[in-house]
């Protein structure tokens, strides 16, 4: 497995992996009405020309994972941590993590999940990231927002 920048012809399959990956998050609520699962091609292309995309594959150059994130000022926000079902609890959501943050050196870092989410919760905990607010988007929805400080 290898961590390395994304190409723009990459953001169809990361388009792809996200629709699948986000599933599991999905079912915590019930709807396939999440905004991952409901973003566009020209969404992920924004992203990617406004920040960072970075992608995990096999040696087969497979997308099993990604991570995305922009700098603005001294903080790096990150989104779209994602690995492929057949691929979790390998480490590589953490690996992934650590890589963004690499390519970011030396700043504060922020990232949000959603309450549900107690795998990610415990895994941003064990990273060193600290809630610092939660937001309420709607009676199901409740946003967790976590960072890492310099």
């Amino acid at each position: 497995m290898k961590i390395c920048k994304a190409k723009y012809k990459d953001i169809t399959e990361i388009l792809r992996l996200q629709y699948l990956a986000y599933q599991s998050e999905a079912a915590l609520f019930g709807t396939d009405d999440i905004p991952p699962l409901k973003q566009t091609i020209d969404e992920v292309a924004y992203e990617y020309n406004n920040g960072v995309i970075l992608k995990l594959i096999t040696e087969d150059n497979e997308i099993v994972g990604s991570i995305r994130a922009k700098k603005e000022n001294d903080t790096v926000y990150i989104g779209k941590l994602m690995v492929h079902p057949d691929y979790r609890c390998n480490g590589y959501g953490r690996k992934l993590l650590l890589a963004i943050e690499e390519y970011y050196p030396g700043n504060r870092y922020e990232l949000f999940t959603s309450t549900r989410s107690v795998d990610n919760i415990r895994l941003y905990n064990e990273m060193s990231y600290s809630e610092f607010k939660q937001e309420k988007v709607n009676d199901e929805l409740v946003f967790v927002y976590m960072e890492k400080l310099k």
